[in-house]
């Protein structure tokens, strides 16, 4: 905090994750009714960048999606921009970000409509990344798209097998498209790089700053199509709740640097172990933090809140699918019991009493250590 400036929600957070599950919070003592062993439970900060809090949020809103998933093969695209844009991020996060979403969103279904490729309405999912494996800043959409689209007609069209849209068309749509948009917003004078007090107000600056932009490869990479609805739930867990570190990944820290194992995808993936100073991590970690209130998962075409109950009811229909009910929600014990096959109920000491609840614990604002 001393070293570094640090924007409101960037304070929130931090602060959120310094005081998760201790004292500062509060939380509840409970005794087992067999050995008489007190376990103090303290509560958690919920705060979604925090790396020990999105685990319930993750599972809750899976159990959303299930119901949302077509029979059909799904497409794992990411679009990526050049890291030119890092300092503008920085400086404007939630204009860049909302760039970022809207015209990724109107080249995939611009693409979907094109009786080129399908002709029909598509259905369409983005989730937003800032980071790279090393906590650096790296700008990125992770698409998740179903192999065909709703034609107007009510019928569904199927996508080419193994093929949905030219990844290299993609690309350049994708950047004229980002550039434009850019270049209005800096022609309002309202954007500024990051540790810059003035905006790239000047003319020429804009050119310039377009033009070199515009020589950049704008990466569009396109995975091989999911085997059925159970493997894209897989790899949404993986990628929607996620923050910029887990705890896994973390091996080691002291007063002065953090260690966390990393993939270097530059040398083929291989697995390395980085050690920063620990401000640095935390910089690093601040990055990554959203603006307030800003949605970082985000769905467009059949999905799209406005019309997505008639569509993908439509949708269904065309596939002879029958309709998916959401399920119920569950409780927090049998939440761990199917998930972790933990009973949070009984006693770790002797395995055979359950602990209940003997005071409440207030929160305490200065805890001693």
């Amino acid at each position: 905090r001393a070293a570094h400036r640090l924007c409101s929600v960037q304070h929130r957070a931090l602060r959120a994750i310094e005081r998760c599950r201790t004292a500062a919070l509060g939380g509840e003592l409970r005794q087992c009714d067999a050995c008489g062993t007190q376990r103090y439970v303290y509560h958690s900060c919920r705060n979604r960048h925090c790396p020990k809090c999105q685990t319930r949020a993750k599972e809750r809103w899976l159990a959303a999606r299930r119901a949302e998933l077509l029979p059909v093969p799904y497409y794992h695209l990411v679009f990526t921009v050049p890291h030119e844009l890092n300092g503008l991020a920085q400086g404007n996060p939630r204009v860049l970000y909302t760039m970022l979403f809207a015209t990724v969103s109107e080249t995939l279904v611009e693409f979907g409509r094109n009786p080129r490729w399908l002709g029909g309405e598509i259905a369409v999912t983005l989730v937003l990344h800032t980071w790279g494996q090393t906590l650096s800043q790296h700008l990125h959409l992770h698409v998740l798209v179903a192999a065909g689209a709703l034609s107007e007609s009510g019928t569904w069209v199927r996508s080419r097998r193994g093929f949905l849209f030219p990844v290299k068309a993609l690309s350049i749509v994708f950047r004229a498209k980002f550039l434009a948009v850019l270049a209005e917003a800096l022609a309002r004078g309202r954007l500024a790089r990051s540790g810059s007090t003035t905006a790239l107000g000047e003319p020429s600056t804009q050119r310039t700053f377009l033009a070199d932009l515009r020589k950049k490869a704008w990466v569009v990479y396109a995975k091989r199509p999911f085997a059925g609805p159970e493997a894209v739930l897989e790899y949404l867990g993986r990628y929607t709740h996620r923050i910029a570190i887990s705890n896994e990944r973390l091996v080691s820290f002291d007063a002065d640097s953090v260690r966390f194992r990393y993939k270097d995808y530059a040398h083929g993936a291989r697995r390395k172990t980085m050690a920063l100073d620990a401000l640095e991590f935390l910089r690093r970690f601040a990055l990554h933090v959203l603006p307030r209130g800003f949605n970082r998962i985000r769905h467009y075409g059949l999905l799209a809140n406005r019309n997505k109950r008639t569509l993908l009811a439509k949708a269904r229909m065309a596939l002879h699918a029958p309709v998916l009910l959401r399920a119920p929600a569950e409780s927090v014990a049998a939440f761990w019991q199917r998930l972790a096959g933990i009973d949070i109920a009984r006693c770790t000491h002797c395995g055979l009493g359950i602990l209940k609840l003997i005071a409440t614990i207030a929160p305490q604002p200065h805890p001693p250590p």
